[in-house]
């Protein structure tokens, strides 16, 4: 380790200084990460620091060689990043329980924690996968164990922390996205009606999990493939506003020659209510006046759909 004392008062200490990090925040440091080094307030503290190294089995003290790193100190889930890498590679994902594929994709965001109670937790509080990766991801922060009253704002171990949490929102928002838009591949530039099972598909992981209704239109030509597809208006848990007349003025403003409704429902069952079946009526009658198609209404649910046109409700 090297020390640079500050025109500011305080001393840096930079190097090899991990394996001594305990040592070094009882004598009163704190890790700057902008500057990769440990600040010690004062020439005080880098006393009692150096005698704690010189008392130390661990570390032989400043600017002297570091002890080596022997397996021995290692915690235990040191090296099961690489087995569980080397399952994937050489079995298959699919022999992957749940909370192992997350936790292996974790690995990219959370660099010094154990990730698979972390992997586990999500799963339990978010419902599986798709509620994981459907969640806000501000909640995210109930399974990190970031405790304000534990940990101070400048304390090093919280940065690193909140560092973790930030880079895991925008991992897996990006996984969620990447899914969505493989599946809308599947469906895009082909006659929708002739590719239900991959509309199915796609509808589920973009809303069953939403935690509010949400209330999407595709809009389709007259060869049914899909011109637009977008959410219309996103409500509570139980109910979402849609106007007929907004309706059959973004589906004149397309083109459209038909259109299939769909929303969610966060309850879990995807049964139409009587609200839903009159809103669709509605809206059936107003595109009529104009002349385009209703082909279906679909309510997506978690593990389950419903399809008006099936129920002869259409």
């Amino acid at each position: 380790m090297v020390c640079e004392p500050q025109a500011e008062g305080g001393v840096l200490v930079r190097g090899s200084t991990y394996p001594w990090r305990r040592l070094i925040r009882q004598a009163g440091g704190h890790w700057l990460r902008e500057l990769a080094a440990w600040r010690l307030p004062d020439e005080a503290s880098l006393r009692r620091l150096a005698a704690a190294l010189r008392g130390s089995t661990q570390a032989p003290g400043l600017a002297e060689r570091p002890a080596p790193y022997t397996p021995e100190a290692r915690p235990h889930y040191h090296g099961h990043r690489a087995r569980l890498r080397q399952r994937l590679l050489e079995a298959s994902p699919k022999a992957l329980a749940d909370y192992e594929l997350l936790e292996l994709l974790l690995f990219f965001s959370i660099h010094r924690r154990d990730t698979k109670p972390i992997a586990k937790a999500m799963l339990e509080q978010f419902g599986g996968l798709g509620g994981v990766l459907a969640a806000d991801p501000a909640r995210y922060r109930e399974v990190f164990g970031l405790n304000p009253e534990v940990w101070s704002e400048d304390h090093p171990r919280r940065q690193v922390q909140e560092d973790d949490l930030l880079f895991t929102q925008v991992l897996l928002k990006a996984v969620k996205e990447l899914l969505e838009r493989v599946l809308r591949e599947r469906v895009r530039e082909r006659p929708v009606i002739g590719s239900w099972s991959a509309l199915l598909e796609y509808l589920q992981i973009a809303m069953a999990h939403e935690p509010r209704e949400q209330f999407r239109i595709l809009f389709l030509d007259r060869k049914n493939v899909l011109i637009k597809d977008e959410v219309q208006s996103s409500g509570t848990v139980d109910h979402t506003p849609l106007y007929p007349r907004e309706v059959v003025r973004r589906a004149l403003e397309l083109g459209a020659s038909a259109i299939i409704m769909v929303h969610n429902h966060p309850s879990g069952d995807p049964t139409p209510s009587e609200a839903d079946i009159a809103m669709t009526q509605q809206v059936v009658r107003a595109l009529q006046a104009v002349g385009i198609v209703v082909h279906d209404h679909v309510i997506v649910a978690r593990n389950r759909h419903t399809s008006f046109r099936s129920l002869n409700l259409l």
